[in-house]
């Protein structure tokens, strides 16, 4: 296979774990996209950094935004490695990182890259707009105009 047509199934993996896993909560897919050995470079809080930690962080998603999906702007693929910048869209119905449900719709931007060998996605880096996400939910207020660094911190999380 052509390093071309091997980053372009690269890109379809990561595609299919967006629109299936993500998109549709397809979690029976997460197990066939996944590696066994997968690593999370970038956990997030109360998860592990391998496929369980990623099932349950997909988990904890879609029970808080059922109808979590995202636009994929654009993918770039170097080898074995794809680069996402996509927007997430959901509606917050259920508890979130201590804030209770507040049926707002959300959005935030995302751009992660994800490793693809044999079909399979082994490893994930990601960065996330969750500020952006805290403040739409009601959890995190922006500092009143001349505040000094002491009342900057209004992040609600639990």
């Amino acid at each position: 296979m052509s390093n071309a047509s091997s980053s372009e199934a690269a890109k379809a993996v990561v595609r299919r774990n967006t629109e299936e896993v993500q998109g549709k909560g397809r979690l029976d897919v997460f197990d066939e996209l996944f590696a066994d050995n997968f690593i999370e470079h970038t956990p997030q809080p109360n998860t592990t950094p391998d496929k369980a930690g990623v099932r349950t962080l997909y988990r904890y998603i879609r029970a808080a935004f059922p109808d979590f999906h995202a636009e994929i702007h654009w993918q770039l693929a170097d080898g074995d490695r794809v680069t996402t910048y996509k927007t997430y869209y959901g509606t917050h119905e259920g508890p979130f990182l201590g804030i209770a449900p507040t049926h707002r719709k959300i959005h935030f931007e995302t751009v992660d890259v994800m490793r693809v060998h044999n079909g399979r996605i082994t490893d994930h880096w990601g960065v996330g707009n969750l500020l952006s996400l805290m403040e739409q939910i009601g959890g995190w207020t922006q500092p009143t105009e001349g505040a000094d660094d002491s009342t900057v911190s209004s992040l609600h999380v639990r």
